[in-house]
């Protein structure tokens, strides 16, 4: 599927990081962007300089995800192109110090990056499939979602973060199936350590650390790196079901 100004894309967790990436580089394609974020300011920001709109929208909510998709189909028509970036990762282990990991904080985890992804691909996809195709072989969209390489290398603290995002790369493949009808491509990118607020926040050694992990290169990933692979994802229509590592060939440690 080819960017242009007639496609409408919506990008969640698009404030900041890689989220915030993807949206300046659909813009730059001349998409017709909407970023769905908690961060009112950060979001409103990138809104403003990528000619898009922003929705305050919080993904573990149902009547809040619709009603940001009612808000983005309202300003751009229905998406072709959907986006998952909203996602968080709080460390704790299976048990510390006689403590069990807090449940609370494990659903938290799940409801945000796995559920929250899942909902804005079933309320997408099915607004997509009522699209008429825009490519010679049918297709009417694309979904993109973002695990992680802890998906399949999680360390020690990230039970609940990794068991998150080895349920999106587990569900890319039967939601790939589901709309393969309805001419919707599925796929999942699974990033390795790259400069997002997070990892920025921390120490220039500590970063450099980091990097030096990397096979090749030898360095943190850059947000527009993720970015290229996305659009990569668009416009190569033979990219369908599965999960990319974008991770410099790393194999994370158990720490």
């Amino acid at each position: 599927m080819q960017l242009n100004r007639d496609v409408a894309a919506v990008v969640t967790g698009g404030a900041s990081g890689l989220g915030a990436a993807t949206a300046r580089m659909l813009a730059a394609e001349s998409a017709k962007v909407t970023i769905f974020d908690r961060d009112q300011n950060a979001g409103a920001a990138v809104a403003r300089e990528t000619g898009g709109l922003f929705v305050d929208v919080d993904v573990t909510d149902q009547a809040s995800v619709e009603a940001g998709f009612d808000a983005a189909r309202a300003a751009h028509g229905v998406e072709r192109i959907l986006v998952n970036c909203a996602g968080i990762a709080p460390v704790a282990k299976t048990t510390s110090r006689g403590t069990p990991h807090p449940m609370d904080l494990f659903e938290k985890v799940i409801a945000v990056n796995l559920s929250g992804s899942f909902r804005c691909m079933s309320i997408a996809a099915t607004a997509m499939a009522k699209l008429q195709p825009v490519t010679d072989d049918g297709g009417r969209g694309v979904i993109i979602s973002t695990a992680s390489v802890a998906a399949f290398d999680g360390q020690i603290g990230q039970v609940a973060y990794a068991a998150s995002k080895a349920g999106i790369a587990g569900l890319t493949l039967p939601v790939a199936r589901d709309l393969s009808k309805s001419g919707i491509r599925v796929m999942t990118i699974a990033p390795g350590i790259f400069e997002t607020p997070m990892l920025l926040g921390l120490s220039q050694d500590v970063q450099a650390s980091l990097g030096e992990q990397v096979p090749f290169p030898s360095r943190l990933g850059r947000t527009h790196e993720y970015a290229a692979l996305v659009r990569s994802i668009i416009e190569n229509d033979m990219l369908n079901g599965e999960t990319i590592r974008l991770d410099g060939a790393i194999r994370m440690a158990p720490r």
